[in-house]
């Protein structure tokens, strides 16, 4: 089961929920972060966040403090508190960085946040109290390329990091102005920020620029989906062995962990897949979240095709996809659950829609395998 909302005639480039889930963070592929909140069915606009200069590239919403950062284009990130008149007021972040900035995350315990960018580096900022800003300090070696992806350990210290260099390492991003000194992990236990942990490179015979990744619920694994539409997972309690699958996907965007062997990938094909970890750590198909029967475009409407070709890049007399989504799925995030127990998850894509996925109702393949 889905369900589908429609919010604009652009890409929705990135979207975030509250800790409730009655309201939603996204950019219409522009400078621009709208908030909405649900009623029923029907969504209303509560505000509109035009700090940046250049286009929105992530979004973050801390569901405990419920602050929001965002990141751009124009190589700033902003930090935004919702005031007592029901507005929310940004707080500029020192990056440090001379490209834009790529993408952002809240750590678990949300005393900082990551920012990847095109400068070859991570920027982990973190509140200084004394002067009333927000700072950061930079891991840089041995990134070569634009970081595309991160996300944080569930022990708030380890950061895991995909770039274009073709690679996915992990680091310590331990700030000692701010965090209690970390315990060991099947990771490593080294401490100091910046220190690389692991390391993976995609392929042997290049292999991609890496799009996603993330942590599993109970830190031990990683998974990352790349440029050739492939799923890896790397198991820090195997020694970091790496299970790579090569499907015959168009390339995935996005990946989140939603049990503790069961991941979803989204992106260039529309449709979200289900992946499963088998007992010898072995990365298998699980299913299909979209289970929408073909649609025939000889029932539209003059306007529908008209939105059709402006929204989704296709001629008027092509066929509607056989999937809900009619453009690259762009953004995956857990809508009910968590990491390691999630029951539904959201998507949003470049044909400006908002979808929310039953994980139950996952059609085909599964081969006596559960999500778990």
């Amino acid at each position: 089961m889905s369900e589908k909302h429609s919010f604009f005639l652009n890409p929705i480039t990135c979207h975030a929920w509250n800790k409730d889930r009655s309201q939603i963070a996204l950019s219409p592929n522009n400078h621009e972060v709208h908030i909405y909140q649900r009623n029923g069915n029907d969504w209303i606009l509560l505000d509109v966040l035009n700090q940046h200069d250049l286009r929105v590239t992530d979004i973050d919403w801390a569901p405990n403090s419920n602050r929001i950062v965002t990141c751009s284009a124009d190589r700033n990130a902003y930090v935004w508190t919702l005031s007592e008149d029901g507005k929310w007021k940004p707080t500029l972040v020192l990056l440090r960085i001379i490209r834009a900035a790529t993408c952002v995350k809240w750590s678990p315990k949300e005393n900082k946040f990551a920012v990847g960018s095109g400068a070859k580096l991570i920027s982990v900022c973190y509140f200084e109290r004394e002067n009333d800003w927000w700072v950061s300090k930079h891991i840089k070696k041995p990134i070569k390329s634009t970081v595309t992806a991160l996300d944080w350990h569930p022990n708030n210290y380890l950061l895991v990091v995909g770039s274009t260099d073709f690679k996915v390492r992990v680091y310590s991003a331990y700030v000692k102005d701010i965090d209690e000194p970390p315990p060991p992990t099947p990771w490593g236990s080294k401490a100091a920020i910046g220190q690389l942990l692991a390391e993976f490179q995609n392929s042997n015979y290049g292999g991609g620029w890496i799009h996603s990744v993330s942590f599993s619920g109970d830190g031990t694994r990683v998974c990352w989906v790349s440029h050739d539409a492939s799923v890896c997972v790397a198991d820090a309690s195997r020694n970091n062995a790496v299970s790579k699958l090569r499907t015959e996907c168009l390339p995935f965007l996005s990946c989140v962990w939603v049990g503790s062997n069961s991941i979803v990938a989204a992106g260039h094909g529309c449709c979200p897949m289900l992946y499963v970890v088998d007992d010898s750590g072995q990365v298998q198909f699980g299913g299909k979240l979209d289970t929408s029967t073909k649609k025939e475009a000889a029932g539209l409407s003059a306007m529908k095709k008209f939105q059709s070709f402006d929204r989704n890049a296709r001629l008027e007399n092509d066929t509607v996809l056989d999937t809900i989504h009619q453009n690259a799925i762009t953004c995956v995030c857990v809508y009910q659950g968590t990491k390691g127990n999630a029951t539904r998850v959201s998507t949003s894509g470049n044909d400006g829609q908002l979808v929310i996925w039953d994980l139950q109702s996952v059609e085909g393949g599964m081969q006596g395998l559960k999500i778990n």
